[in-house]
């Protein structure tokens, strides 16, 4: 791939390419030249591998700078982060939406502008969140996991795990994990028939409605590779809520699993992407997320992540939902009642 170099940017192309102005006074030999400058990224271990193959050497030749990423949990990023508040060394943070609340209300974040990151610009409604503070890079999504001996024709509703045929023989996951929170909004919906928006708000009649699931529940997960294995070997029927990064990765490696997406929608799950509030190289750390948030990169990395792209012009991989409802979540709403919803959970939905 060419580089930035190659094509003789102008300063002042290369400037608002990385969201600066000439006024700032760092122009692009600065960008160019400092071949020690670094930044390094804090993210899910899970995403190493697409990062090294595909964010890291564009970024690299891109801006001759060098790029660090570090694999682990959300919430061990967070730890770092406040740990670190006075001398932040991450410049960036890739990490799970209702923890980027947490670093939110922690001061630990710089807001994404589009004049820092001009694809900011070029996302879907929902996937810019709190003013900028964070956005969303991918929608990886939130379906029905089924076993393809079991049940030939795909689930066309999510009402159907209520179905009598399926006793015993469903999983979800618990609501201490994150992708446990649809399963409680979709059960408002189906409850009431209220527009999704007005459902998520309803949690009373979700948690009515989930209760009527027990009978059919065979277990309630909160690790994912026990459960997709009840589900390859037929034991377990349907994962309700099950995540496309996880399910089509197992399909893809031959197990006999399917992905609906049924017809009242699906859920994205959380992927945000933001800048660490005081974190060394600050150019460098918008530039690298104006990459993820841009189509050249959003293309090679939503097909192996089997993930939605969030850029308006990149089209969802082959294989992807098309033309269904994708319902965001407010992740703020989640974070003000999550406590009282797992307590309540703990009580009405144990085993």
């Amino acid at each position: 791939m060419a580089t930035l170099l190659t094509f003789g940017i102008d300063r002042r192309s290369l400037l608002a390419g990385l969201g600066l102005s000439a006024a700032t006074g760092l122009g692009a030999p600065s960008v160019l030249r400092a071949q020690a400058r670094e930044i390094v990224v804090g993210g899910a271990a899970s995403h190493k591998p697409w990062v090294e193959q595909h964010v890291a050497p564009l970024f690299e030749r891109k801006y001759n700078a060098k790029l660090t990423f570090e694999g682990t949990r959300s919430l061990v990023n967070l730890e770092k982060m406040q740990k670190n508040k006075d001398r932040p060394y991450l410049s960036v943070v890739q990490m799970d939406d209702p923890v980027m609340i947490l670093a939110v209300r922690e001061g630990l974040l710089e807001p994404i502008t589009a004049a820092k990151a001009s694809n900011l610009a070029k996302l879907k409604p929902g996937t810019v969140h709190m003013d900028g503070q964070w956005a969303n890079y991918l929608q990886p999504w939130q379906g029905i996991a089924y076993n393809t001996n079991v049940i030939k024709t795909p689930p066309t509703s999510w009402a159907e795990a209520y179905d009598p045929k399926h006793k015993g023989r469903i999983i979800i996951p618990s609501l201490q994990n994150t992708e446990g929170l649809p399963n409680l909004f979709m059960a408002s919906h189906l409850a009431t028939g209220k527009p999704m928006a007005e459902a998520t708000l309803d949690t009373e009649s979700g948690f009515k409605k989930l209760i009527s699931l027990k009978p059919n529940l065979l277990t309630v997960y909160n690790q994912m590779p026990q459960a997709f294995s009840l589900l390859e070997q037929g034991e377990a029927h349907m994962i309700v809520g099950a995540l496309s990064s996880f399910a089509l990765a197992r399909k893809q490696d031959g197990a006999p699993l399917g992905l609906a997406a049924p017809k009242e929608g699906i859920f994205p799950v959380p992927s945000g992407i933001a800048v660490v509030k005081g974190g060394p190289n600050q150019d460098l750390a918008f530039a690298y997320v104006n990459e993820l948030l841009g189509a050249e990169i959003q293309s090679k990395i939503a097909p192996p992540t089997f993930a939605l792209p969030t850029n308006v012009d990149v089209p969802p991989p082959p294989g992807m939902p098309t033309g269904i409802a994708v319902h965001t979540i407010d992740w703020g709403f989640v974070a003000e009642n999550r406590n009282a919803w797992v307590q309540r959970w703990d009580r009405e939905m144990s085993m």
